[in-house]
């Protein structure tokens, strides 16, 4: 197994606990990359200012920066360093801090309500639900939630090398068309949204005025939260399928989901693995890293290293002191993780208000196919008894 396959394994934390012996920070000279797997390891790398999200001289990945989802890649907060990181970081990371938990619930409970049968439809649950919540939150009009939930969808595959000739000309469409949404929701100034409010403040104080750049990082938050969420909320559920007792004899309440949905994102990372690029010579613990070299960050590794959260295979509702790598940490730790968390609790909450008992409808499930992230895609068990790709 190589660490990239680890992804969309059906159980890669084996794998995970292995090379955690063999070395928190190692060399993989097959791969030609440094793999960094203990808690120790992954926040050294993800705290020194010499690993870089992105290659000194490959700003934006070389098959799609001719196009559109190029343009809007080169200006994420979250794919670059310095100034282009830290004004938008200054002005969009206190609006998502300013979000309220009553607010999140109304907006969830609202979108909710517009999905095609989301109890049996969970893809309309993990993809279309998060995306439109946040999308809402910005201030699109609620007519364009759907719309924007399919477009953000298809500029995410700009992320992947996976993806083929067609998904990309996708992006680029994509990504053209919620340039002009957001273009015309910001010429209404501030009047759209409290949350919007809030981001023009933080620009006005950071003196951050690039327009591009603020449009390009409104699409990065409805990108992060496609799959990431998606991923978070069908884990979750996957450890629900897997364990019904899980919470069967608990009453299903808000703070006990919270609890669950946050010990999935440790357990089952929806990210398990992120890069970061040495941009000159430095040292990590015993190892010397040079400039040009890859480090493959295994947070999902780190996730269940006993270090860092004892007893860490085992899925613990009230486990205390969690440290979860999943959302990433230093400088580049995502800043919507409280968002993230809070919108995938009340999604489970309302799925568990309306599914009858879990044993009655059974589900399959298999990855979708990803270098890192790990995303169940669902199908009923009568659908798929002939097939042995499912789980």
């Amino acid at each position: 197994m190589t660490p990239f396959e680890a992804a969309t394994h059906s159980d890669p934390y084996i794998y995970y606990s292995g090379l955690r012996r063999q070395n928190g920070l190692l060399f993989d000279a097959d791969l030609r990359l440094w793999i960094a797997s203990s808690a120790k390891a992954v926040e050294a790398i993800l705290g020194h200012p010499d690993c870089l999200v992105r290659p000194l001289n490959e700003p934006v990945p070389p098959a799609i920066a001719q196009g559109v989802a190029g343009v809007i890649f080169g200006r994420l907060m979250r794919m670059n360093e310095g100034p282009k990181h830290l004004c938008p970081r200054m002005a969009i990371e206190p609006a998502l801090a300013s979000v309220e938990t009553d607010c999140i619930a109304n907006v969830v409970s609202r979108v909710f309500e517009t999905l095609d049968n989301p109890v049996e439809n969970l893809d309309e649950l993990m993809f279309t639900l998060p995306v439109s919540v946040v999308a809402a939150l910005i201030g699109l009009p609620s007519s364009r939630l759907r719309e924007v939930a399919r477009l953000t969808r298809n500029f995410v595959a700009c992320l992947s090398p996976l993806s083929d000739s067609t998904q990309l000309d996708e992006a680029h469409s994509g990504a053209t068309r919620l340039s002009q949404l957001f273009s015309a929701l910001l010429s209404k100034g501030d009047e759209s949204s409290r949350f919007l409010s809030h981001i023009w403040s933080g620009c006005e104080a950071s003196a951050w005025t690039d327009h591009d750049a603020l449009i390009a990082n409104l699409i990065g938050l409805l990108s992060q939260t496609c799959e990431a969420t998606a991923g978070l909320i069908g884990n979750t559920l996957v450890a629900l399928h897997r364990d019904p007792d899980l919470i069967k004899d608990m009453q299903p309440t808000l703070t006990l989901v919270a609890d669950f949905v946050e010990e999935v994102a440790r357990y089952d990372s929806p990210v398990q693995n992120t890069r970061r690029f040495v941009a000159k010579r430095c040292t990590i613990g015993d190892c010397v890293l040079e400039a040009g070299d890859t480090v493959l960050v295994l947070l999902a590794s780190a996730n269940r290293d006993p270090y860092a959260n004892p007893d860490p295979d085992s899925l613990l509702v009230k486990r205390t002191q969690r440290r979860i790598f999943s959302f990433g940490s230093g400088r580049h730790q995502c800043p919507g993780q409280r968002l993230a968390l809070a919108i995938a609790s009340e999604a489970i909450s309302a799925w568990l208000h309306l599914q009858p008992a879990l044993s009655a409808h059974p589900y399959r499930w298999r990855y979708l196919p990803s270098l890192n992230g790990r995303i169940p895609h669902f199908y009923r068990e009568q659908e798929l008894s002939n097939d042995r790709r499912y789980l």
